[in-house]
């Protein structure tokens, strides 16, 4: 290392110990505000708009006109703070928001998330970061076009980016317009577009070089956000503050209170409530297209008494909307019951337990969620080690060797929040049924109607008893670790920081994805494709323009709600692995493969993975029903990633062998600490 960087490492250590030191004075400050008596809506604003401003003034600070800094922070990002920036630019809102929720209702099966994602970094280690390093440049489409000549695979690396990238940020400003509706009280279409903004100064002014730097800033925001209410819940249930190791004490207290709740008379007499109108539902599916006409009928009888008899007007509106929302066809109907079905069957029988191993209502469906969580698994595994915007990471470090390192710190400081979220899903859920189920519904806490209010959280009273039973309640799966303080019963304070916690999730992997999609159309299309003579100054420009319009299609889309963030960047992972992985991987260790093969294989393994989505999920207008071998959506990679290899071996070994040119870059890229007389020798004993 020399002087001039073991300087820079040491004013980034004592720069970011500042900046550490500040943030906790900073969350201090606010707590003795709250209890001074400022508004629980002030200490919303004050938490987002100041961590949206620090990010925009390091954004600000970093601007850069230099291609090298604004595409791979001039490649002296050491170690350590790559490790961090990696974790931030990695920790998206899935995780933050949605991971620890997933575990709360899938209990073991939410488990294949943390062991696919932690896994994912072990193939990125052994299977490329070190390889990319050395190949240098500045994409992946850089190396695929490179690796495999010409322009074709280029392109197709192009559009596979784009297409994972931009499903991965819908998902982070979904995630953004979640917590500044709830937290700020902006509407959410309106708070989709205020967290853009927050975006675009990372990245907009100073490329990677920005986001980089704002991205070890958000880490340890996020990081923070996501342990102090668990740590605080953790000693205020067990009296220790270490929730990772204690939470199994926990875990063996709720185990009894699954079985204490299940069995009770009346939480059963509501689950039989929902088996009758599950029944009621197939009934009239049944009966279509006449069920349809006779529900439009009784409902506009109903309306017709209720004016006739002068009843309130609440129960008129009440009774004129139903009849409004009557489905208008019969395919509308089938859509609407089918809906509301799978709804009252999720609540027709007890929940199946926290602990148990692929638990299911019998050994086929038991059998089909081992294979459902092993598929889930292969295709995060996979997926991480194929997404552009974490494989670009590792071009900004300084060496081979400190990207071996980077991925290290990268897995460590993952490892800090994976660890971490198994016990928020036990603590939360604990706090749940022994706390709120049960309790009269008149008197609920403040946060179960505020979080109703951005459709989250939802109450029905169907046996009509006053009092909730754990079927009545529906949580959506991302709010749990947003609403963990207010459930804990935590100071507002606690709220505040764990909505900027994940308002720096999302905006550091959607910084990162924003750049990804911009470089790849601006350096991968126009600079390489469309005119490789374009100045310094322009390809910038181009980029800039780029990353503008692409933040504004993604912000538009992700106001239309699309889906859950979880299943957003499934797919996006799944796009990922069958697009990447095979030409990535093959590209490095074996030879023989060629351009042909890597064209097909890329093209092949796309295109399967997006066939099985549309075929099988419901917002492409797919079906479940039509899922081979029970394979839910968001693991459509798994066919693909095969078929992806498949495909490129077998084209490979039916058309001509890449030229020598070619092979000794493979032979560059795969001995990355030899030079070439040793390369030769190597080549030379039969090892190639």
């Amino acid at each position: 290392m020399s002087n001039a960087q073991a300087a820079f490492n040491r004013q980034l250590k004592r720069m970011y110990s500042w900046y550490a030191g500040g943030f906790a004075l900073f969350v201090v400050f606010l707590a003795f505000a709250e209890q001074m008596g400022m508004s629980t809506r002030w200490i919303g604003y004050v938490f987002m708009f100041a961590t949206i401003a620090l990010y925009a003034g390091i954004g600000v600070m970093s601007r850069t006109a230099d291609v090298s800094e604004y595409y791979v922070a001039g490649r002296r990002v050491p170690a350590l703070f790559n490790g961090m920036a990696t974790g931030a630019d990695w920790m998206s809102a899935a995780s933050f928001i949605g991971l620890a929720g997933t575990l709360y209702f899938g209990g073991y099966q939410g488990l294949a998330f943390v062991m696919g994602w932690t896994g994912g970094y072990c193939l990125v280690a052994l299977f490329l970061a070190p390889y990319l390093r050395k190949f240098g440049e500045f994409t992946i489409p850089d190396f695929l076009g490179a690796r495999y000549g010409g322009n074709a695979a280029r392109m197709i690396g192009v559009l596979a980016a784009i297409l994972a990238s931009f499903t991965y940020v819908v998902a982070q400003i979904y995630g953004v317009g979640l917590i500044t509706s709830r937290f700020v009280g902006l509407e959410f279409e309106v708070g989709v577009f205020v967290g853009l903004a927050g975006i675009l100064v990372c990245s907009f002014l100073g490329g990677m070089r920005a986001v980089t730097w704002t991205q070890v800033a958000q880490y340890i925001i996020l990081i923070v956000a996501y342990m102090l209410p668990v740590v605080i819940l953790s000693t205020k249930v067990t009296g220790i503050p270490v929730p990772q190791a204690v939470y199994g004490t926990v875990l063996q207290k709720l185990s009894l209170k699954e079985k204490e709740l299940f069995s009770s008379p009346k939480e059963l007499e509501v689950n039989a409530l929902y088996k009758a109108r599950m029944d009621s539902f197939d009934e009239k599916i049944a009966g279509l297209p006449d069920s349809l006409e006779a529900e439009r009928a009784r409902l506009t009888e109903r309306l017709d008494v209720l004016k006739a008899d002068n009843a309130p007007a609440k129960d008129i509106s009440v009774a004129e909307m139903a009849l409004r929302e009557t489905p208008k066809d019969e395919a509308g109907a089938r859509k609407k019951w089918t809906d509301a079905r799978k709804a009252a069957e999720s609540k027709a029988a007890p929940p199946l337990a926290h602990t148990l191993a692929h638990a299911g209502r019998d050994q086929a469906d038991s059998d089909n969620k081992r294979l459902n969580f092993i598929a889930l698994v292969i295709c995060l595994m996979v997926g991480t080690a194929s997404l552009p915007h974490i494989l670009m990471r590792y071009y900004t470090t300084p060496s081979v060797r400190e990207a071996r390192e980077s991925v290290f710190w990268s897995l460590f400081f993952i490892f800090l929040l994976y660890v971490t979220a198994p016990a928020y899903a036990v603590f939360a859920k604990y706090e749940v049924y022994t706390n709120l189920v049960g309790s009269t519904i008149s008197t609920l806490p403040g946060w179960v109607a505020s979080w109703g209010k951005v459709g989250l959280v939802k109450i029905e009273d169907i046996n009509g008893d006053g009092l909730l039973q754990l079927a009545e309640l529906t949580l959506n799966t991302d709010v749990i670790v947003l609403a963990t303080p207010e459930i804990a019963g935590l100071p507002y304070v606690i709220s505040g920081l764990v909505a900027a916690g994940g308002l720096a999730a999302a905006l550091s992997t959607a910084d990162g994805l924003l750049l990804t999609i911009a470089n790849a159309m601006s350096h991968d299309v126009y600079y390489k494709v469309i005119d490789p003579a374009a100045s310094t100054q322009r390809r910038l420009v181009i980029s800039k323009t780029l990353l503008l319009v692409v933040a504004l299609i993604a912000a538009y889309t992700a106001s239309l709600k699309p889906d859950n963030i979880l299943f957003m960047v499934g797919l996006a992972f799944s796009i990922a692995a069958s697009a990447f992985f095979p030409a990535l991987v093959c590209g490095v260790f074996w030879q023989r493969a060629n351009k042909p093969g890597a064209i097909s294989g890329m093209i092949a393994g796309l295109a399967m993975c997006l066939y099985y989505a549309v075929r099988t999920h419901p917002f492409f207008g797919g079906d479940i029903s039509n899922a081979w071998f029970g394979i839910e959506p968001i693991s459509c990679g798994f066919f693909g990633i095969p078929v992806g290899f498949v495909v490129l071996v077998l084209v490979s070994l039916v058309t001509p062998a890449p030229d020598r040119e070619t092979r000794e870059l493979v032979e560059h890229v795969r001995y990355p600490n030899l030079g070439p007389a040793e390369r030769s020798s190597v080549r030379d004993e039969g090892v190639y």
